[in-house]
């Protein structure tokens, strides 16, 4: 059986989705580890496996149709969010043209929610919440010719009628430990960077999955989101937090050593747990050199825990922040204060660790002009490496979702897939979703085009090769989309 990963090229006229973090337009190319965790289930199984990327190698609709018209998979997959429904569907249009037997199965956490979306005959199917042991069942059923409608955490086609049928959930995955290292060399590493780090070949890694905080807006990674999205459906609760082992952790760093791997991002929703879990990571990040950052909370972000990212060369910590206002960090229940933020702040600088900010405009109806100019100001003063500004979105299955509907704060009546690093679908009464748009773009402006800032960066590339990256990056950050 031959299983080809797909990530379309863009049909729609519009910038490609980013499908790792899965809530923005692409602004430089990440791995997508999480397809590639599932890759590597299948290759395992003895199945031949292939990645075609059409985004990160530039190919076209065109060349798109050529390999289809060559191509012999028995089974396409496609990780699939919000904001590139439509083009996978139209993807997915070009696959059955080209190949009318072949499976075609939806990933992620866009046919988790948005099942119906995907689903046109009876060899399509989504799959929804965690993929692994979803997507390797329904592969040893394919190939041993047995029915494969009673699968665990599935939607498709049944009956004549074509009505939707969506299968009951998977339980969650006990044993993070169990799964293989991803499939990395299904893809060419040479394509991948981060602008944070500076230094490649880079990759990214995945220590855990979803954190046990409740921010009412919150979407989480892809791959966590899906699983929430999955596990609350069926729960109304939102899935615990599951963890790979030190050990276990330690053995792939290793493993991406050997393989001369220079830079890795950890992925993970909170990645800074305790001192006892950091403390044996750090220690192998350090021992073969390697720059590396992550996501955190700032509570999680002590005295000691601060040292230990310096002195294993920590190239960047994500903090979330949203606002420095208390009374909107209570309403959005993100369980901080300003204070704290401050706090982490100054324990990552005096470490010379940089930080990065990540600020959400418009989280709640309490947010003003002067509240947003107010906390992106704190952001400057505090002396931040990098700051990501986004304007909130009120993604269906988060409690914002219902809020924004139920106080009509939504304009034009509900959601619809926006990227929300340049515009709003959201607009209060004291403050509009075009002022948001303004405000967001000044600010982008003010902040990444400081002479100091400009420097600072520049004098800590490790070649021409990625600073071209890294200004390819702040273009597509800074220039507007169309809406």
């Amino acid at each position: 059986m031959k299983i080809t990963f797909v990530i379309p090229p863009v049909f729609t006229g519009e910038r490609p989705a980013e499908r790792t973090a899965g809530c923005t337009t692409m602004v430089y190319p990440m791995i997508n580890i999480y397809e590639l965790t599932v890759a590597a289930i299948l290759e395992n199984e003895g199945y031949t496996v292939c990645y075609e990327d059409f985004v990160t190698t530039r190919r076209s609709t065109d060349m798109f149709g050529r390999f289809l018209a060559q191509d012999t998979s028995d089974m396409y997959i496609i990780w699939s969010v919000n904001l590139s429904i439509k083009n996978d569907v139209a993807a997915s249009e070009q696959i059955r043209r080209h190949a009318p037997a072949a499976y075609i199965v939806y990933a992620g956490p866009a046919p988790t929610y948005y099942a119906r979306h995907f689903l046109q005959d009876d060899r399509q199917i989504a799959v929804r919440g965690e993929p692994e042991e979803t997507v390797g069942e329904l592969c040893r059923l394919i190939v041993g010719k047995q029915s494969w409608r009673e699968v665990r955490g599935i939607s498709f086609l049944d009956g004549r009628q074509a009505e939707v049928r969506h299968n009951p959930p998977r339980a969650l995955l006990k044993e993070l430990d169990s799964l293989p290292f991803p499939a990395r060399h299904l893809v060419d590493r040479r394509l991948f960077s981060n602008p944070k780090l500076k230094r490649s070949p880079y990759t990214a890694m995945v220590t855990s999955r979803n954190c046990p905080f409740h921010c009412i807006y919150c979407v989480p990674s892809s791959l966590t989101f899906a699983r929430e999205l999955e596990y609350r459906a069926g729960t109304g609760k939102k899935p615990p937090v599951s963890m790979r082992s030190p050990e276990n952790v330690v053995a792939e760093i290793d493993l991406l050593a050997a393989e001369g791997y220079r830079a890795i991002g950890f992925m993970d929703d909170n990645f800074i747990t305790s001192e006892k879990r950091l403390a044996p990571i750090a220690a192998a990040l350090r021992r073969h050199g390697i720059a590396w950052g992550c996501q955190a909370r700032a509570d999680a972000i002590t005295a000691d825990i601060a040292r230990i990212l310096g002195e294993s060369g920590c190239g960047y910590v994500d903090l979330g922040v949203e606002s420095f206002d208390d009374e909107i960090l209570k309403y959005i229940r993100k369980g901080l204060t300003h204070r704290q933020i401050v706090d982490a702040i100054g324990h990552l600088n005096r470490c010379r660790v940089p930080v990065k900010l990540n600020i959400l405009i418009g989280t709640s109806p309490l947010e003003t002009e002067a509240s947003v100019r107010e906390t992106l100001d704190t952001a400057i003063r505090l002396h931040a490496s990098q700051v990501m500004i986004n304007i909130a979105a009120p993604f269906p299955g988060t409690e914002f979702h219902r809020l924004a509907m139920e106080n009509h704060w939504i304009e034009g009546g509900e959601y619809v897939p926006t990227d929300v690093q340049h515009h709003s679908i959201l607009s209060y009464p004291g403050l509009s979703g075009r002022k948001m748009e303004k405000l967001l773009f000044r600010y982008n402006l003010r902040f990444f085009l400081r002479p100091g800032f400009i420097w600072s960066h520049i004098r800590r590339f490790s070649s021409f090769s990625e600073f071209w990256k890294a200004c390819r990056a702040l273009k597509n950050k800074l220039t507007r989309s169309g809406r």
